[in-house]
């Protein structure tokens, strides 16, 4: 049986990139889509977030010399093309989907609701979370972290090309310990760069459990599903 009933799974654009250095590698997203409809046809209610930074990252714009806000708007953009990409996808597995977007983006996706997304939810549709949180300055980790607490997901899973936290970057430092759980204020006081500040404190004063693992494996997720700990569990 599956350990959680409903997700909030946040993946990031970056990853979709594949092997590619732009945009999406359909391979990767067939992967993606394959792993997801596993734990769907489980049971699992699952929610989505997907970033953009494949496509372009508000912040990195504003450092070349975009505006900002209208950076982060393209961010937001960027975002709603994935889970297009991604909803797609699933449709061709025969997945129930759906696009909800912070931001009214009628006909592309229906704009987002806590209302209109548990009821999908409840109805086994599996529901992607576009458009950030629809304003500028906050990321989609934040994103991620409000529809998690919004949608009562029983635990945001933050799929990574990692499989968890470390002490250090594992890809830099060799001596890098991995924690199999560790704490909000540890994360806090160690400087861990797991999700943003503003996104880790949600998650901590709401009580969401976040799990860290390595979405780029196949099969993984179905295992973080069915209580294997082969990632990091964040809590309290």
């Amino acid at each position: 049986m599956p350990v959680y009933k409903r997700i909030l799974l946040k993946l990031s654009g970056e990853s979709l990139m594949g092997d590619k250095q732009y945009g999406i590698d359909e391979r990767r997203l067939d992967e993606y889509a394959r792993q997801i409809a596993e734990i769907v046809q489980m049971g699992v209610q699952v929610g989505i977030v997907v970033g953009g930074g494949n496509i372009f990252r508000g912040l990195s714009g504003a450092a070349k010399g975009f505006d900002r806000v209208q950076g982060d708007q393209m961010g937001m953009l960027a975002t709603i093309i994935n889970g297009l990409a991604l909803n797609s996808a699933l449709l061709n597995k025969n997945i129930k989907s759906c696009v909800l977007t912070a931001v009214g983006m009628e006909p592309i996706g229906e704009a987002y609701s806590k209302q209109k997304a548990v009821e999908r939810l409840l109805k086994g549709e599996t529901v992607i979370l576009s458009g950030g949180t629809g304003n500028p300055y906050f990321t989609t980790d934040t994103g991620a972290s409000l529809r998690a607490i919004e949608i009562e997901a029983d635990v945001l899973l933050k799929g990574t090309r990692v499989d968890g936290i470390y002490t250090a970057d594992p890809e830099k430092d060799n001596n890098a310990a991995k924690f199999d759980e560790i704490t909000y204020d540890e994360i806090y006081r160690r400087n861990l760069k797991v999700m943003d500040l503003t996104a880790t404190t949600m998650c901590k004063e709401n009580n969401m459990p976040i799990y860290v693992f390595d979405m780029d494996t196949a099969g993984n997720l179905k295992k973080v599903i069915d209580g294997e700990k082969i990632g990091t569990l964040v809590k309290k």
